[in-house]
C-alpha cells in the first residue's frame, strides 16, 4: 500500500515538474521578445542623445541573440558612419545587405563611399538601389551629387529631374536651380526659381484685415 502511495505521488510530481518546464519554455521566447524590444528601445534612445558606446552595446547584445538581424548591422552601420569609422560602416551594410537584399543598405554605402570620395564606387551602389526602389527623391538626389563629382553634368540634371518630378518641393527645386546654374543654364534656372518664389509664397498664410475701430 505504502508503494503504491509513494509511486502515485511520484507520478504526481513528475506530471507537475513537466507542465512547470513546458510553462518556463513556453514563457521564454516572451522573454526573450520583451528584452529585445528594451535593447531597440536603449539603441534608438542612445543614437538620437549621441551615447555612442551605450548604442553599440545594446546593438551588438541583439546581435548575439539574434545573428541573422539585418536591421540591427543596418543601425550600428549608421552608428559607424556617425563615428567616421566608414570601414566597419560599410561591413555592417554590406552584412545587411547579403541578409536582407534592400535599397536603404545600398544607399548608405553609396553615401559612405561618397563620404571617402570612391565616387565610382558610390554610383555602382546609388545605381543599385535606384534598381530596387527609384521612388525616393533623395536616392536621385544622392545618385546626382556623385554623377556631379565625377563630371557627367547631363546625368546630374537628368537624376535632378526625376527628384524634381517625385518631390516638387522648394527645397529639391532650389538643389535642382543650382545645379542648372552651376552647369550654365542660367535662364531655366531662373525660371525654377520664380517657380520657387510663387510656391513659397503660397505656403504663407495669409492674413485676415481686422476691422476698424469706430471712435465714439
Amino acid at each position: 500500500m505504502l508503494g503504491l502511495i509513494v509511486i502515485a505521488l511520484l507520478g504526481a510530481w513528475v506530471i507537475y515538474h513537466k507542465q512547470a518546464v513546458e510553462e518556463i519554455i513556453a514563457d521564454i521566447p516572451t522573454k526573450l521578445s520583451d528584452k529585445l524590444d528594451q535593447l531597440w528601445s536603449i539603441a534608438h534612445e542612445s543614437l538620437q542623445s549621441r551615447k555612442y558606446l551605450r548604442a553599440e552595446k545594446a546593438l551588438l547584445t541583439i546581435l548575439r541573440v539574434d545573428e541573422r538581424n539585418a536591421s540591427a548591422y543596418n543601425r550600428l552601420g549608421i552608428l559607424y558612419a556617425k563615428q567616421q569609422q566608414f570601414k566597419e560602416a560599410i561591413e555592417c551594410f554590406e552584412i545587411a545587405q547579403s541578409l536582407e537584399p534592400s535599397a536603404s543598405s545600398l544607399h548608405n554605402v553609396g553615401l559612405i563611399y561618397y563620404e571617402t570620395e570612391k565616387y565610382d564606387k558610390a554610383a555602382l551602389a546609388f545605381e543599385q538601389a535606384l534598381a530596387m526602389d527609384s521612388d525616393h527623391s533623395a536616392r536621385h538626389i544622392a545618385y546626382a551629387k556623385v554623377q556631379e563629382k565625377l563630371g557627367h553634368a547631363k546625368k546630374m540634371i537628368e537624376s535632378l529631374e526625376k527628384a524634381v518630378e517625385l518631390d516638387p518641393i522648394p527645397q529639391t527645386l532650389t538643389i535642382f536651380a543650382d545645379a542648372l546654374e552651376r552647369t550654365g543654364e542660367v535662364e531655366r534656372a531662373a525660371k525654377v526659381r520664380e517657380h520657387v518664389a510663387r510656391l513659397v509664397q503660397k505656403s504663407q498664410p495669409k492674413r485676415v484685415k481686422q476691422p476698424r475701430r469706430v471712435i465714439m
